[in-house]
């Protein structure tokens, strides 16, 4: 692990390691950190919890919402939950592929955006939701997505 990425993540390790369940824990701190899951960081976090790097990366592959790469400046999730789904959230998921310019689970080449379908905002009676970095909305539509877009300068 590099020097400038060990002096960000070896404090985060040295406040989780004794805890009972660190791992969930852990690795929320390093996202909140880092924005992402660095690959090069998970040997480090498997050895202070005495965990395999496979269990450990089999953690954060598994739940969507860690990420291994860096996200774009902007993150859109568009909630992709039962009560969204029978709202129209597919066809929302679709127009924001095309708004943005980028397919789901992708930043776009330009970095501006990172696309994630998401599994429940918690707005199942307002649906669908959306939340843009960390702003959620409400009963989105397509011309709603767009306008947001348009003020956040990130269509395509």
């Amino acid at each position: 692990m590099a020097p400038a990425l060990a002096a960000q993540v070896n404090p985060l390790i040295a406040a989780h390691r004794d805890r009972a369940g660190a791992l969930l824990p852990l690795l929320h701190a390093v996202q909140e950190r880092l924005g992402h899951v660095p690959p090069m960081v998970v040997p480090a976090i498997a050895e202070a919890l005495n965990l395999s790097r496979a269990e450990v990366h089999g953690v954060v592959s598994y739940y969507h919402f860690f990420r291994s790469t860096p996200p774009g400046r902007h993150v859109v999730q568009v909630c992709r939950a039962e009560a969204c789904q029978a709202c129209g959230a597919d066809e929302l998921l679709a127009e924001a592929e095309a708004l943005l310019g980028c397919k789901s689970h992708e930043t776009r080449s330009d970095g501006a955006v990172t696309l994630e379908p998401v599994f429940c905002l918690g707005l199942c009676a307002s649906s669908p939701a959306v939340q843009v970095d960390d702003q959620l909305h409400a009963r989105m539509t397509p011309a709603r997505l767009r306008q947001l877009g348009e003020q956040l300068e990130i269509l395509a």
